[in-house]
């Protein structure tokens, strides 16, 4: 018989952690806590299932060089990744070293709940795989040659005003073309294009953008 999984909360903010523990715990969720990246390094050699949720930004260990961590020791651990506001290129960093998911704050209890049971209900057959590249790439050909490059600045991890800067163009028409391409593409969230794009090859796990 499976063990119940259980979520791993990495935060150094107090109350974050007790509100994501509390949410999980209400939602039937088994739950560990702990305050620092370094507490969870002592116990990761005895976890070999579950979830991690981790932010970002934490002294000492970071999230990022947490999941770093977790890739080598367990690549088969889902990481979700808790990102403040402003923080794309790092939340797309996590995403090339392998996280499953990145969350924005803020953001709301349904979305988290989501990202968890993705996260658990591991990974789709390959023919599954296949048919989802299929539509990808099916939805990038329904790209204008303007929105493909806004797309690929995104998921290089640029923010708005360089990706204007590099394109010649307003902030103002890169948030336009940011908006349909996210509609073209089916999009939630930015982790959503940068999945994508990672599955299609626009984005391999070096960081490069490519074609």
């Amino acid at each position: 018989m499976q063990p119940e999984p259980i979520i791993y909360v990495i935060d150094d903010d107090d109350a974050v952690r007790q509100s994501l523990e509390f949410l999980l715990q209400t939602a039937g969720v088994a739950v560990r806590g702990f305050e620092s990246a370094k507490a969870f390094l002592e116990v990761l050699p005895q976890i070999h299932s579950g979830c991690i949720i981790t932010d970002v930004r934490m002294p000492g260990i970071t999230g990022i060089d947490l999941l770093r961590h977790v890739k080598k020791s367990n690549p088969d651990l889902p990481v979700i990744v808790i990102t403040g506001h402003g923080d794309i290129s790092l939340a797309v960093d996590a995403m090339k070293i392998g996280a499953i998911d990145f969350l924005e704050k803020p953001f709301d209890d349904d979305q988290l709940l989501a990202a968890v049971r993705a996260a658990l209900s591991e990974d789709a057959d390959t023919g599954k795989r296949k048919a989802e590249i299929a539509d990808i790439h099916d939805k990038l050909a329904a790209l204008s040659n303007r929105e493909r490059q806004v797309l690929e600045g995104l998921v290089a991890g640029s923010a708005n005003k360089t990706i204007a800067f590099d394109l010649g163009i307003s902030p103002r028409t890169v948030e336009i073309y940011r908006a349909n391409l996210m509609t073209k593409m089916a999009a939630n969230s930015l982790s959503d294009l940068v999945r994508m794009a990672m599955l299609a090859g626009i984005l391999d796990n070096s960081g490069k953008s490519g074609r």
